[in-house]
């Protein structure tokens, strides 16, 4: 088993043996103690939405920094299904949500789309043949409103299979804006609380084409602290995201 590290220093580095608990969102497919979304106590955070099934796009909400501060304020239910295109830098891939899979998670998601939280976030972790993972958003300010606003874990009722879309967690109970996209079958994470609310439907061959040179270099503690600034200057290369919207559903 991979030994497990705990501290407050915000900006050293684990040896790569350790798992960084404090950091954001951290999955180690070779300990079987999956995803963490480890926001400790010491850290310091242009959707368009439509009605699933129908045709009807509804109006554009751009979303103010106020909002985007106050994750109290984003608590909407989400519909029973809807689905998500993906527009990133290297093209569309979309991403078909069932609520009843997860609805904790699901509502989460849809509000978190719905107010564009994650347009312009890096895909800052991918390890092949495992995962890509994202969530952090690019404005520290944003971010930091975001650490806390835990959601409760909802019971599992679907596996980890490729292509399923999961939230990140610190542990029970901690689940906050960080996603994974799995590459592989990972069930192993089942068991650990990780529950997929939805899955790539349309565009899986995108996610797999995202850049995976910098693997698991980029520090979350400093993504947290400096955003985009600090991945644009230190892993220039990173794909992201350049839009998440709800979309009318599409056929598969």
């Amino acid at each position: 088993m991979i030994p497990v590290l705990t501290f407050s220093l915000e900006f050293w580095r684990a040896p790569a043996e350790t798992l960084e608990l404090w950091s954001d969102a951290f999955i180690d497919p070779k300990s079987n103690d999956a995803a963490y979304d480890g926001n400790s106590p010491d850290d310091f955070i242009d959707g368009i939405a439509t009605a699933p099934g129908t045709a009807a796009i509804a109006a554009v909400m751009q979303p103010t920094m106020e909002q985007l501060m106050n994750p109290a304020q984003m608590n909407e239910t989400a519909p029973e299904k809807f689905q998500v295109k993906f527009e990133t830098s290297k093209g569309t891939f979309l991403v078909d949500v069932t609520r009843a899979w997860s609805p904790n998670g699901a509502d989460r998601f849809y509000n978190l789309i719905k107010n564009s939280l994650y347009n312009d976030c890096r895909f800052f972790r991918v390890v092949e043949n495992f995962m890509v993972q994202f969530g952090i958003n690019g404005d520290p300010n944003i971010s930091k409103a975001w650490r806390t606003a835990n959601i409760p874990d909802d019971r599992p009722n679907q596996s980890n299979k490729r292509g399923f879309i999961t939230f990140a967690t610190a542990g029970p109970n901690t689940r906050t804006t960080q996603l994974f996209i799995n590459f592989a079958d990972n069930s192993f994470l089942d068991k650990q609380g990780f529950t997929p609310f939805g899955k790539v439907v349309k565009g899986m061959d995108v996610v797999d084409s995202i850049n995976s040179e910098y693997g698991e270099q980029p520090n979350q503690g400093l993504i947290q602290a400096q955003g985009n600034a600090y991945l644009e200057k230190s892993f220039p290369n990173l794909d992201f995201i350049q839009s998440a919207t709800i979309v009318a559903s599409e056929t598969a």
